[in-house]
C-alpha cells in the first residue's frame, strides 16, 4: 500500500532515544522526511543515521528555551520552504522523589519541559501552519499514570495531565484550521525513564505479561498523525498491553 505519510514534513521533539527516535524511524519509513530535535546532540545523530530515506535533518533544540520554538520553526521553514506539518511531542523528563523531598526545581523543571514545551512547540509550528493555510496534525505524548497515580513521580504525572488538558483546548481551537490534535497513553515501555523494578512489577500486572516496546507505541502514533486518522481529534489513546 501507499506508505501512510508520504510527502509529509515531521518535526519530533525529544528524539534521541526511546519512543522519540522510534517515532522517526516509522515516520521515515512511511514517507516522510523528519527533523529530528533534542538537546542531546549524538543521540539525534544516530537517529537520523538510522532512518530511510533522504532529506531528513538534526536541529538542536530545548524546549524549555520558550522562545527558541518559534525560531526553530523559522529554521525549518528556510530549509524546506515550509512549516512541519506533523508534530510529534515526546520531549519528556521525569524527577523521581518522594511527596515530601519534592523540591520547586525539580517540580518546575518537569512542568517546563513536559507541559509547557510541549505547550510553546505547538504554538509556534500552529502559527506557521495557519499562516500558510496548510492542515497539520499533531500528537502530544501524555502517559497512562494520568488515571490512576504512581508513587514518587507527581510532579511528572501533574505535568502529563496538563498535557492532557492542553490537547483538549487545542482541539477546540484548531479544529476549523484543519489541524488535528490527539494524545498517547504509553503504559511503561522498554525505555531509560523507567526503572527496572517499576518493568518488573508492570509486566507482571499486565495482561499480556510484558511491557511496551517503544516501536509499538510509534506505530500508533504515526497512524495518529497519518491521513488515514482523518477525522480522529481530541481522543486520548492509551497503548499499555491492557492495563487500563
Amino acid at each position: 500500500g501507499t506508505p501512510l505519510v508520504e510527502g509529509r514534513l515531521a518535526l519530533v521533539t525529544g528524539a534521541s532515544s526511546g519512543i522519540g527516535r522510534e517515532t522517526c524511524k516509522v515516520l521515515a519509513r512511511e514517507g516522510a522526511t523528519v527533523v529530528v530535535t533534542c538537546i542531546d546532540e549524538a543521540g539525534a545523530q544516530e537517529t537520523v543515521a538510522q532512518l530511510e530515506g533522504t532529506g531528513h535533518i538534526v536541529l538542536w533544540y530545548d524546549v524549555t528555551k520558550f522562545d527558541s520554538a518559534t525560531e526553530l520553526v523559522k529554521t525549518i521553514k528556510e530549509r524546506y520552504g515550509r512549516p512541519p506539518d506533523i508534530l510529534v511531542n515526546c520531549a519528556g523528563t521525569a524527577n523521581p522523589f518522594t511527596l515530601l523531598d519534592l523540591t520547586p526545581e525539580s517540580f518546575q523543571r518537569d512542568l517546563d519541559v513536559n507541559l509547557k514545551g510541549t505547550f510553546f512547540t505547538c504554538q509556534a509550528v500552529c502559527r506557521e501552519l495557519i499562516a500558510a493555510k496548510t492542515p497539520g496534525s499533531i500528537v502530544n505524548v501524555s502517559s497512562l499514570s494520568v488515571n490512576y497515580g504512581l508513587p514518587r513521580i507527581s510532579a511528572y504525572v501533574a505535568s502529563k495531565g496538563g498535557v492532557d488538558a492542553i490537547t483538549k483546548c487545542m482541539t477546540r481551537d484548531l479544529g476549523h484550521h484543519n489541524i488535528r490534535v490527539n494524545t498517547v497513553h504509553p503504559g511503561v515501555v522498554d525505555t531509560a525513564i523507567a526503572c527496572d523494578i517499576l518493568k518488573a512489577k508492570y509486566a507482571k500486572n499486565s495482561p499480556m505479561k510484558r511491557i511496551g516496546q517503544p516501536q509499538e507505541i510509534a506505530e500508533v502514533i504515526v497512524f495518529l498523525a497519518s491521513e488515514r486518522a482523518s477525522y480522529v481529534v481530541g481522543g486520548q489513546y492509551p497503548i499499555s498491553g491492557g492495563v487500563l
